[in-house]
C-alpha cells in the first residue's frame, strides 16, 4: 500500500483528499462540491486549495445524505476503494442517519404507483389527445 498515503506530507488539499477517498468521481466534482459549500471542515466554509490534516472533521453532503468523517490518514493520490475506506472514519450517527434515510427512500419508491408496461395503441392515442 505504499505510495498511496504520505507519511512526509503533513497536509493535502480538501479537493484533492475529497476524490482519492472516492467521496466524488473528479477532482473537479470534489473542488466544485467545495466551493458550493457541500463540503465543511471543522464546521466551516472553506476553499478547495484549503489544506487538509489528520483528525480534521469533514461534514459533506451528497446526493441527499450527510457524511460526517475524521480524516485518518491523508492521501497522496487516489487507490483502491476498500483502502481509501481506511483513510477515515465515519460517525455512529452519520452511519445510522443515512441508513435511516436509505430504507425510507426504498419504501417511498415501492409504494410509488408504475404502470404495468409500455402503452399499447389505443392507450397511446388516448395520451396524444389529452396532449393535444
Amino acid at each position: 500500500m505504499a505510495g498511496y498515503v504520505g507519511q512526509e506530507t503533513e497536509s493535502v488539499r480538501i479537493d484533492k483528499w475529497l476524490w482519492s477517498a472516492r467521496f466524488y468521481k473528479t477532482r473537479s466534482l470534489a473542488a466544485q462540491a467545495v466551493s458550493g459549500g457541500k463540503v465543511q471542515l471543522n464546521g466551516a466554509r472553506v476553499k478547495p486549495a484549503r489544506a487538509l490534516k489528520v483528525d480534521d472533521q469533514l461534514e459533506i453532503h451528497k446526493d441527499g445524505y450527510e457524511y460526517q468523517v475524521r480524516v485518518i490518514e491523508l492521501a497522496r493520490k487516489r487507490g483502491p476503494a476498500r483502502l481509501a475506506r481506511t483513510w477515515y472514519e465515519e460517525s455512529d450517527d452519520s452511519i445510522r442517519k443515512r441508513e435511516q434515510l436509505r430504507e425510507e427512500n426504498r419504501v417511498l419508491a415501492a409504494s410509488a404507483p408504475r404502470p404495468p408496461g409500455r402503452p399499447d395503441k389505443k392507450a397511446r392515442r388516448h395520451l396524444r389527445r389529452l396532449k393535444q
